[in-house]
């Protein structure tokens, strides 16, 4: 960068404020449109499946994710995974169900209550919230690829851009699936998009939240809500720094938490790190078109 504002590629030309959320704005037509021609591309053509399975949970992610693959393939090459923990919470049983009568779109139930207890119980009964949490995500992602594989269908994520950019998701887990149309997305636009395509209000104006904890909420783990969070995050990987936002306005505490998850969980945004030993180390030196 040569210090001048906006940096090369980036149209950002307005100075920052908290009180401007503009930056966010979405044209929900023309995303819409292209999530629905990528999922064709990278599911049908460049990978040659003709279904996809799709673990709803009753949130607004899933939700969409489920919503637009129904439009890409159609709903009847959508099967909606509801994988339920004995914790969870019943309504998201519920709008998971509303989701998939909204879209057309069948489902199947899997309770992973038995497959988590039997490690925690039987080996780690002294384990915690946030650990058995984990745990459950990891058993949700391998009934997931093992669905997949016994449909010939692959699996689609349902992480959007701020989990990711803050670190906020189970590591081989909600990540795992190679075809993620919300990864690009923040949050902000995820609910914007959903509205666009019909998903549910109930589903789009609940908090949001893993569903793995009791009582937890995404925003009071995070300690900043969602708008706040995105904006900061926009601002911060399209080059600002922490001293501008917040002299442009924005609460010192809040930037803080944002830009300190940023960079403490940018390990996890790369899978898995090779050590170099020969000059076409795979992922680091071999690379396909669809790499870059």
């Amino acid at each position: 960068m040569n210090g001048e504002w906006p940096p090369a590629g980036v149209a950002e030309s307005r100075s920052p404020h908290p009180a401007d959320p503009s930056p966010l704005d979405l044209d929900v037509g023309l995303v819409r449109g292209w999530l629905v021609q990528f999922l064709r591309e990278e599911i049908e053509r460049r990978r040659g499946f003709r279904r996809v399975v799709v673990g709803l949970s009753g949130g607004v992610d899933s939700a969409l994710t489920a919503a637009l693959c129904a439009e890409a393939l159609g709903p009847e090459a959508v099967l909606a995974l509801l994988l339920p923990y004995r914790t969870s919470s019943p309504r998201s049983r519920e709008d998971a169900l509303l989701v998939a009568d909204t879209f057309g779109i069948p489902t199947h139930t899997i309770e992973i209550t038995r497959a988590v207890d039997g490690y925690l119980e039987g080996f780690e009964p002294s384990a915690g919230g946030h650990r058995r949490g984990n745990v459950a995500a990891r058993q949700r992602m391998i009934v997931l690829f093992d669905q997949a594989f016994k449909l010939s269908a692959l699996p689609a994520g349902t992480g959007n851009k701020s989990e990711r950019l803050l670190g906020y998701y189970t590591w081989h887990a909600d990540d795992s699936p190679p075809v993620n149309p919300l990864g690009d997305l923040f949050k902000c636009q995820v609910w914007a998009l959903a509205r666009a395509v019909g998903v549910p209000s109930e589903i789009i104006d609940k908090p949001a939240t893993a569903d793995l904890i009791h009582g937890q909420t995404d925003e009071a783990d995070l300690g900043v809500t969602y708008p706040e969070a995105d904006l900061i995050l926009h601002h911060l990987v399209s080059g600002r720094v922490r001293d501008e936002l917040i002299e442009a306005g924005f609460e010192r505490d809040k930037v803080e938490i944002v830009a300190g998850r940023l960079e403490r969980t940018h390990w996890k945004r790369h899978l898995p790190t090779v050590a170099m030993i020969s000059p076409t180390a795979i992922g680091e030196w071999y690379l396909r078109p669809v790499d870059y």
